[in-house]
């Protein structure tokens, strides 16, 4: 924890949160939060859970919203630890079930404004491993490490039957650099062996054949 909050503050010291990429209220949020001795994140993030009914393959927008529970939401290091240490592992989450880390004011809904123009990276692990990916994703994305970060919407882990996927959505489909250099970035991070294929589908295929993982567009 010590660490990652080090590296947290450095950032924050170096320019990390600018007065160009960071909104007046998000400031306030970060200078308040430092008065009071904590380690501001640049983003306000919500765990989000779904448990999806077995055997259905299709859902109405307004059943699939009405599954969406909140979790918590957190913008310090220090309550991010509380809440992620007390949350189930991927290993004892129950099948089909949905784990969603977004930034605070977008809905993990492919219709949501923040994500209906972009896409996400798909990568579909072996169960044995999949909790330790995802945490790295976590830690990934909360600290601020990926490249095109402000481009970036939220992380799902989606548990099923045979095979674990984690995906990273993004706001901007059609930016084919912010997509590849994302895609670069997930790979580095996560250290994915060569082995391992990413795929991606914009939100707008996905409204179309109502589906999050079937008929990707991009392999890579």
């Amino acid at each position: 924890m010590a660490a990652f909050a080090e590296e947290t503050e450095a950032k924050n010291q170096l320019g990390h949160i600018s007065e160009g990429d960071a909104s007046i209220e998000e400031r306030e949020r970060q200078n308040r939060e430092l008065k009071e001795g904590l380690h501001p994140l640049k983003h306000k993030f919500v765990f989000w859970y779904t448990r999806r009914t077995p055997g259905t393959r299709t859902q109405t927008q307004t059943s699939y919203e009405d599954n969406i529970k909140k979790i918590i939401d957190f913008s310090t290091v220090e309550a991010f630890w509380v809440c992620y240490c007390h949350l189930a592992h991927p290993s004892s989450l129950p099948s089909p079930t949905d784990l969603h880390l977004f930034k605070d004011g977008i809905r993990p809904l492919w219709e949501d404004n923040a994500n209906r123009s972009g896409g996400k990276w798909i990568i579909r692990f072996k169960k044995p491993i999949s909790g330790r990916f995802w945490e790295d994703l976590v830690l990934a994305l909360v600290g601020n490490q990926l490249d095109y970060g402000e481009n970036i919407c939220g992380a799902v882990l989606s548990v099923r039957f045979n095979e674990d996927i984690l995906s990273v959505w993004n706001r901007n489909s059609s930016d084919h650099q912010a997509v590849m250099g994302l895609r670069d970035s997930i790979k580095r991070h996560l250290q994915l062996p060569n082995s391992y294929i990413m795929e991606y589908k914009p939100h707008n295929a996905s409204l179309r054949d109502h589906s999050s993982y079937r008929n990707t567009w991009l392999r890579g």
